[in-house]
């Protein structure tokens, strides 16, 4: 069975560039343009991992990621921030995610974080 990744990004040409590159690599992908769509998906299914922006137009990804963390349905589900700004340290002191890159990144290097967090 498929692996299923949720993109949560609101940049329409960020999050196509992305499903593309995670269909060819055989996940299933779900993606999200804001958080309310994200919590809807997630009401509906857990997906094996998921990747968030840190700038959201209803929100932020670091909220996310910190709600997935406390609970206890979702705390064993990797995140991987993405963010424009370059200030992964400060990132990554707000978030408990398993990995953090920055945008633009390279997308052979993006796909090798994926599949390093969903080997089973």
């Amino acid at each position: 069975m498929k692996k299923c990744i949720y993109v949560v990004e609101d940049n329409p040409n960020i999050r196509e560039i992305i499903e593309f590159l995670l269909i060819e690599e055989l996940y299933e992908v779900k993606t999200c343009p804001n958080t309310s769509d994200f919590w809807l998906q997630m009401n509906k299914h857990l997906p094996d991992m998921v990747i968030l922006d840190v700038m959201l137009p209803d929100g932020n990804g670091l909220d996310i990621c910190n709600t997935l963390k406390r609970n206890i349905k979702t705390h064993n589900i990797p995140v991987m921030m993405m963010s424009a700004n370059n200030h992964l340290n400060t990132i990554k002191a707000k978030c408990d995610a398993e990995d953090f890159i920055n945008k633009p990144f390279d997308l052979n290097d993006f796909a090798g974080r994926i599949e390093k967090h969903l080997v089973n």
